[in-house]
């Protein structure tokens, strides 16, 4: 039998993978101006009362002080969540921005991409509003803590606040949403084994160098650098088709991730790069919406590895079938599932410590860049607020190192490609590049 600490009205006790989230946020703190943040950007088609949405997000947040929280560890292994008893203050950040000589989508972006630089100010506070109108056009930017978040939580949450909107702020809208979770710290022997899988996975793919982009000095604390593509509905359906057809019924993400890796290979030899394989981290989340919304807070995806030779970019369909490959024997081998429970074992370890551990095996080079598919969206409504929603997609700011990633999300039957990029990684030849060869090959 195990040692289980039960959980607790005000303890969110950290997974191994949430605990990992935080060592990417102490890693991204050190070299960056703000830590492990990123942001949902909800496009409507006509501006949103600023009045209605500050008095209902404002009530909305009361009704979660888990947001407010913070990391904490006591006499247990596991750290925890802390969560206050009652709210600190008001508990709303909200900016409101006017853009009166807005131009182009170009400079909302340039907004939003402001926005999801800001660090966040103190130890407990975890979200921030930025309330943007350019004419007849309004964005709402979320930017949000993925120690306490990730990417399909936060649209739960914002789908939460919409059913509250809705109901008049006069629902139980907390009720059916997990506050509270065990600490984990049974069954030792097969998360061992679980970290000896994940430990000769990891050296498998140290064995042979990986090719990444140098990171820039960090004499001073950069932001990150976004590019957007936003298909419609039409191109979006075309896509799909193109991925049943060349990697399989349901497998989306295997094309994805070839045209990406073709694309990330033109520009990796145009730097004359030519190590002899590249290592990429593919994050999933394929829960269905009631999932999510038990397991809103703190991180729930599905972690995948890959490495491709610089040789398999030659003939995308060869490419397809080794990722398909990979993913296979990765699921067959219950790589995802070991990584999970291995990571329960580094929550005894120290952020710094584990920021020297995780540079060991890869000296420095953890990979050569960052690649998310989000499934459906977990934001169910057409309208927020009485608005149109036409559109929601993410600006994911991307570990140091690699400092860069390319991540896919879908909304109303619209695929999303964001670039993000550690400011200095990429010039605008390079990032005009990557788009050129992300379209070409979608």
């Amino acid at each position: 039998m195990g040692f289980t600490i039960p959980s607790s009205k005000n303890k969110l006790y950290l997974s191994g993978f949430d605990w990992v989230m935080s060592v990417i946020d102490y890693i991204t703190k050190k070299t960056t101006c703000a830590g492990g943040a990123s942001q949902v950007v909800f496009v409507f088609d006509s501006p949103a009362e600023e009045v209605t949405v500050q008095d209902y997000l404002s009530r909305f947040l009361k009704e979660f002080p888990v947001i407010q929280g913070r990391i904490r560890r006591d006499y247990s292994l596991c750290p925890y969540w802390r969560i206050p008893k009652k709210n600190i203050g008001n508990g709303l950040k909200l900016n409101v921005y006017r853009l009166e000589n807005c131009s182009s989508q170009g400079d909302i972006l340039s907004l939003m991409e402001e926005c999801v630089n800001k660090p966040f100010k103190g130890e407990h506070e975890h979200l921030a509003f930025h309330l943007v109108s350019a004419g007849n056009q309004q964005c709402l930017g979320v930017t949000f803590d993925h120690r306490l978040f990730d990417a399909r939580g936060v649209e739960s949450f914002m789908n939460l606040f919409q059913q509250y909107y809705l109901d008049r702020g006069r629902s139980r809208i907390a009720d059916g949403v997990r506050l509270t979770a065990s600490a984990d710290l049974s069954q030792w022997s097969e998360k061992f084994l679980a970290g000896r899988n994940v430990n000769r996975k990891l050296i498998a793919l140290s064995k042979t160098p990986i090719r990444a982009l140098p990171v820039p000095p960090s004499e001073k604390k950069r932001g990150f650098k976004f590019s957007m593509i936003c298909f419609d509905q039409p191109e979006t359906e075309r896509i799909y088709d193109a991925a049943y057809e060349e990697a399989g019924y349901l497998m989306v993400m295997p094309y994805l991730l070839a045209a990406v890796t073709q694309t990330m290979h033109e520009l990796f030899d145009s730097r004359g790069i030519a190590s002899s394989s590249y290592v990429i981290p593919v994050s999933v989340d394929m829960r269905s919406s009631k999932d999510i919304k038990q397991e809103l807070f703190c991180n729930h995806t599905s972690m995948l590895l890959f490495q491709i030779q610089g040789d398999a970019m030659r003939d995308k369909r060869l490419l397809v079938k080794e990722i398909n490959s990979q993913m296979y024997e990765q699921v067959q081998s219950h790589l995802p599932a070991d990584l999970l429970k291995a990571s329960a074992l580094l929550r005894i370890a120290p952020l710094p410590v584990l920021d020297r551990i995780f540079h060991l095996p890869f000296d420095g080079k953890i990979a050569s860049f960052c690649f998310a598919h989000v499934s459906k969206s977990s934001y169910q409504f057409t309208e927020f607020m009485g608005v149109k929603v036409s559109n929601i997609y993410h600006l994911p700011r991307a570990p140091v190192p690699p400092g860069m990633g390319i991540f896919f999300n879908s909304f109303n039957g619209r695929l999303n490609v964001t670039i993000s990029w550690l400011d200095g990684l990429l010039d605008s030849d390079e990032v005009l590049m990557l788009e050129r060869g992300l379209k070409s090959r979608l």
